[in-house]
């Protein structure tokens, strides 16, 4: 896989055919990514953020009980006439945003196999040119173009390049790993070897693959003759780990921005509150709250009676 004469990537892949489950009883009717973060759906800052680095196009990979998602993309002229009528400018235009933002395309990935089986799903859409995929539950702030710089990336070396996160040697447990090698450019390292969610003593790194990708499309041949692992599933950094082992390059982006997990309920409430205090028109009330109210939380240990 080489960079040269390759096409630019133009298309991106977001699956979103989990079934939620650690958000019930919220997600037993709404899909998970369309929990609002702060006024806007989760997988909206996902979208927004594809088309922010240059991704028109967009492919969902959906599953059963998915259908409202595709019906937050699609456009509501009874919704929007009504907004019209009575002059809500305001509420009209974030409404035909999230209809605007993107030509976004669905298919069904059928059966539940793996985030590498996901993105098979992807291959008649994504033909034979480089894309991203974006996971839903990790949310990068706007000002942090991580996705923009692995691009650039992808095309300088070709390739596969994922998004890295220093997670702690203590932590590596609950990610794919990777082994690298420093590269000359800041920020910028070559992989050597990638593993699924190791025991902590025997992670390669605390370096972790987080929910950013770009793909040669090269990674479909691999991902079709990857054999279900860890959790009996098709593993996306198993194919990763045999381009690996066939010298083919990869690549990994280190970040040190701001990012927010929206798939832990903790984590999630932190994104709210993170996102809504920096806000023009929620921030100052907010913040002003937050002071009063942590200055009356009792003290840890103690009882809140």
């Amino acid at each position: 896989m080489t960079s040269q004469g390759a096409r630019p990537a133009r298309k991106a892949v977001i699956p979103v055919a989990g079934m939620g489950t650690r958000f019930l009883p919220a997600t037993k009717a709404v899909p998970k990514e369309l929990l609002p973060v702060v006024d806007r759906p989760a997988l909206q800052y996902i979208v927004e953020e594809a088309a922010r680095a240059g991704l028109p196009e967009v492919l969902m990979v959906t599953g059963r009980n998915k259908a409202a998602i595709e019906d937050f993309f699609d456009s509501t002229p009874e919704l929007e006439t009504a907004l019209e009528k009575k002059g809500d400018a305001a509420r009209l235009d974030a409404v035909r945003a999230s209809t605007d933002v993107a030509q976004v395309h669905f298919v069904r990935q059928g059966e539940a196999k793996g985030l590498g089986h996901a993105v098979l799903q992807a291959a008649a859409f994504v033909g034979d040119e480089p894309f991203a995929v974006l996971l839903g539950d990790d949310l990068i702030d706007a000002r942090d173009h991580l996705l923009e710089q692995m691009l650039e990336v992808q095309a300088e070396h070709g390739g596969c390049v994922v998004a890295l996160l220093d997670v702690g040697r203590e932590n590596i447990d609950k990610y794919g790993a990777v082994a690298i090698e420093e590269d000359t450019q800041e920020g910028v390292v070559t992989i050597t070897g990638l593993v699924e969610k190791p025991p902590v003593d025997e992670a390669p790194s605390s370096l972790a693959i987080i929910g950013r990708y770009v793909l040669a499309p090269e990674i479909f041949e691999v991902l079709r003759g990857t054999a279900p692992g860890r959790g009996g599933e098709i593993q996306l950094t198993d194919a990763l780990a045999t381009l690996v082992e066939r010298g083919e390059p990869v690549h990994g982006v280190v970040f040190g921005g701001r990012r927010y997990d929206t798939g832990d309920k903790l984590d999630y409430l932190k994104a709210v509150v993170r996102l809504a205090a920096e806000r023009e028109d929620l921030g100052p009330a907010l913040r002003s709250w937050l002071r009063e109210f942590v200055t009356e939380l009792p003290a840890e240990g103690a009882s809140s009676s």
